[in-house]
């Protein structure tokens, strides 16, 4: 690294911009985990002395050496939020991704190398919590689905106010060679997208309607983007190529079995 010479507030901006790589080869973990999840870790514990959660790993001793069956690993949180969450976790351990790194940037403006990712996990409720998950899931849902109305009493009801105005309203004639404009189409307005883990429960509600679904028909009911949907299905659906239900999606055994 290039040192910069010079005195004074130079000198010190020069050693701001350094990085600090001390810890780069640290090996550390990255974990993509639900919501609930991250709150129950990032709330007080009631105990400082016991630990928010525990990480279980299962390791099968009659596998030879050269088996490369990754071993087993389970979260399970001491201390869970008030309701059904479920406190086992499993955690699909995966290698096989794009090495990452993790930086630090304090306030007074240092950035450091915290470590190198090694394995990266995606959690999921366990096979025991699934109903848990699901009941969950249902009341999440249901809360999602109320819409709140409001009623707004009008002090002025002459009705004075819902008038247009002289000189709002223009007459204009059109010429025979003039057309009108069609109205913009549905699929012409920019869809927002919801947050993931509210889209989730409402695609549970939806397969609890109905047990397959075709994509136009989840756009429609959902009014989400093409893209976004898309990605949340295939985490959550299988596709039927082929059979009575062709051109569908329904949803995967573990979560069907769950749902029923």
């Amino acid at each position: 690294m290039e040192e910069h010479g010079g005195s004074g507030g130079s000198a010190k901006q020069a050693r701001s911009a350094h990085v600090d790589t001390s810890k780069a080869e640290r090996a550390v973990w990255l974990m993509k985990c639900p919501p609930l999840v991250s709150r129950s870790l990032r709330a007080p514990p009631s105990d400082p002395s016991r630990p928010v959660a525990k990480v279980v790993v299962s390791i099968d001793p009659l596998n030879s050496n050269d088996d490369d069956s990754p071993p087993q690993f389970t979260m399970e949180l001491a201390g869970t939020e008030a309701g059904h969450i479920p406190k086992c976790f499993v955690m699909d351990m995966s290698k096989d991704f794009i090495p990452m790194s993790v930086f630090s940037d304090t306030p007074q403006g240092k950035i450091s190398v915290e470590g190198k990712i090694l394995n990266k996990f995606d959690m999921r409720p366990h096979n025991q919590n699934l109903d848990l998950y699901a009941k969950l899931c249902r009341e999440r849902t249901n809360k999602y689905m109320v819409k709140s109305r409001q009623i707004q009493i009008i002090d002025n009801d002459s009705g004075a106010h819902m008038r247009p105005m002289p000189g709002m309203i223009s007459f204009s004639t059109s010429g025979p060679s003039e057309k009108k404009k069609p109205p913009a189409k549905a699929t012409d307005t920019k869809r927002t997208r919801r947050d993931r883990g509210e889209m989730e429960e409402i695609v549970f509600k939806l397969f609890e309607r109905q047990s397959n679904w075709s994509l136009r028909n989840l756009i429609q009911e959902t009014d989400q983007p093409e893209q976004f949907l898309k990605d949340i299905l295939k985490d959550l659906c299988v596709y039927n190529n082929k059979g009575t239900n062709q051109g569908t999606y329904e949803l995967k055994p573990e979560y069907r079995k769950s749902r029923d």
